[in-house]
């Protein structure tokens, strides 16, 4: 594993399931909890890494809520290795972080969240094992089937952008409202996909609901 720190993120390479796995860690702000949090990317393909301007919004918040919060690239992003696979892989990948921070945070709480494709992906997590809290931004309920998984345990919330042009927002609400139990929903009535103009709103307003 190699490690490099500037300011409040620490650097970090770890070995995942395909070889290495990039990651940063930022300190908390404030008064600190006994939790980390992740958050997970969007699609690979389509220009998505953890220096996404949602990820870094979503790290800000569990930040200031005074979480240690740390964002990865999937394998086949940045200096991760390996190739894009759909979802099983970069589950696996998702799945390596957790054990990791775990090693060394066993009694620690862990929170997660996802954007897009990254909220696939922390669904699927989410359905095998528990997290303390769960983020899904502007999840892709049709695109990666998730209609058909499993019962979300975990303490959840959705938000979903009403102006999206990549995920449909009726697809999503409705999806949610077939989900047993049911997530918190938080909507942004002007917000596109990538909440242009709105990333103040989105971190205020999560940082509200998780406090």
């Amino acid at each position: 594993m190699m490690t490099t720190k500037t300011k409040d993120t620490t650097a970090h390479v770890i070995t995942g399931p395909a070889g290495k796995l990039e990651l940063l860690m930022s300190t908390p702000l404030g008064t600190e909890r006994n939790a980390i949090g992740i958050v997970c990317h969007p699609h690979p393909l389509f220009g998505g890494t953890m220096n996404n301007k949602v990820v870094t919004t979503l790290v800000k918040a569990f930040q200031n809520l005074g979480l240690h919060a740390v964002r990865f690239n999937f394998r086949g992003v940045g200096e991760s290795d390996g190739d894009f696979t759909g979802g099983t892989g970069e589950l696996e990948d998702l799945l390596a972080v957790i054990d990791w921070l775990r090693k060394d945070n066993p009694d620690r709480q862990i929170w997660l969240a996802g954007f897009s494709f990254g909220a696939y992906i922390a669904a699927l997590a989410a359905v095998q094992m528990h997290f303390e809290r769960l983020v899904l931004v502007a999840p892709p309920v049709v695109n990666f089937q998730m209609i058909t998984l499993p019962p979300i345990l975990s303490p959840w919330i959705l938000v979903q952008g009403e102006q999206d042009d990549v995920v449909h927002a009726e697809e999503v609400f409705t999806w949610a409202k077939g989900r047993k139990p049911q997530p918190t929903v938080l909507r942004f009535p002007g917000a596109g996909h990538y909440f242009h103009g709105q990333l103040t709103e989105l971190r205020v307003r999560l940082e509200e609901i998780l406090k």
